[in-house]
């Protein structure tokens, strides 16, 4: 990709910040990491599949990845590795959709896990691994929502220490409750 200051054997690194859907009883991506990473595929990504390579980072937060069985009982240690492992494989389940995808399609990608407060560890991530871009999803919410929700986007355009693009969910794709993703 000459004239955007790497060489031509340097694929354009594009970080995608994925993650699961808040919907329950739907263990998959969330609506809106889905757009975001179909968008950069789209609009993007092209048929140009050796210019880039897709950085696809899921942060598990641990207080909504690990306690849907509000009535478990916890009694052992080992119990709570149980949770662990199980959020693990989610997370993995997860990160394998988009993998396969871009495997599917002949882009190249790296993808893996962290655990914390998606936006801090997203920002730090982008320090650690300097994408050229970084691609969001955004809900699309609206003021009186953003105030109890706090969006992961608009932090991320604040102090990602690269270009950002927040992609919102289509109309088509909004759930009953904007707040579900």
């Amino acid at each position: 990709m000459e004239g955007q200051g790497g060489s031509e054997s340097e694929p354009t690194r594009i970080m995608v910040a994925v993650n699961e859907s808040s919907i329950k009883g739907y263990p998959h991506a969330s609506i809106s990491s889905r757009g975001a990473f179909e968008w950069t595929l789209e609009k993007i990504v092209r048929d140009r599949t050796t210019g880039f390579k897709l950085l696809i980072l899921h942060v598990q937060v641990p207080d909504e990845d690990g306690f849907d069985d509000i009535d478990s009982i916890y009694a052992s240690p080992g119990d709570f590795q149980e949770i662990k492992d199980r959020d693990k494989k989610r997370g993995l389940h997860l990160l394998e959709y988009f993998v396969e995808k871009c495997h599917r399609i002949g882009v190249s990608c790296e993808a893996w896990l962290k655990k914390g407060d998606a936006k801090e560890v997203i920002c730090h991530e982008v320090r650690r691994v300097e994408p050229d871009l970084l691609v969001v999803g955004c809900r699309g919410l609206g003021p009186f929502q953003r105030v109890f929700v706090g969006t992961v986007s608009e932090f991320c355009q604040k102090h990602a220490e690269c270009p950002v693009i927040t992609i919102k969910r289509k109309a088509d794709e909004m759930p009953q409750d904007p707040v579900d993703d």
